[in-house]
């Protein structure tokens, strides 16, 4: 992308460390899944993700895809690209993040910044429920639950809009032109 990159420092506490045990530092070197990073890189017209919901009824929901517009000091200048609020210009905020319970620090840990990342590709179980004009599944290997392909198949708008990535295995073998969508029967009866 073109222009001046812009960094966005995040405000990073331990929570219940009266002594500082747990140095500016290190708390900065973290990103658990789900937060964005201490520094938050961006360029005009970069595509980031939304990592939290804000405000639903406006289409500022988890996974809401976004094109950076401009940039403020404490709000970022973004447009929703895809679904009914496409088009819409929204300002975001810096908000407190905090890890999920499954993420096991001996402390607790909360993180002030964008709760934006940047976005070029997103994993099937993000994408499900949005419309997506164009879509490449790029499978290393086999698809691994129950209608995981055909969600990440029924993303695109046209079967023309699909394009996929099926890797070989090894080098020697024969080029593969299929995948096998996996299909418990069980649950279908």
């Amino acid at each position: 992308f073109h222009g001046d990159e812009v960094i966005y420092h995040s405000f990073d506490i331990a929570e219940d460390d009266p002594y500082g045990y747990y140095a500016q530092e290190f708390l900065n070197g973290l990103t658990p899944n789900g937060l964005p990073p201490h520094a938050l890189k961006l360029k005009l017209n970069c595509p980031v993700i939304l990592l939290r919901n804000i405000d639903p009824a406006n289409g500022l929901c988890n996974g809401t895809r976004l094109v950076v517009r401009g940039f403020e000091r404490n709000t970022i200048d973004a447009e929703i690209v895809i679904g009914q609020h496409a088009g819409r210009r929204v300002f975001l905020p810096r908000i407190p993040l905090c890890p999920s319970e499954n993420d096991m620090f001996p402390f607790k840990f909360k993180r002030k910044q964008f709760p934006i990342r940047l976005s070029f590709a997103m994993t099937i179980n993000k994408a499900q429920g949005q419309t997506i004009p164009i879509v490449g599944v790029y499978l290393p290997n086999p698809v691994f639950s129950h209608g995981q392909l055909y969600v990440a198949l029924s993303r695109a708008t046209a079967k023309r809009n699909i394009k996929i990535l099926i890797q070989k295995e090894k080098p020697k073998e024969k080029l593969l032109t299929s995948m096998k969508n996996i299909v418990y029967k069980e649950v279908l009866t």
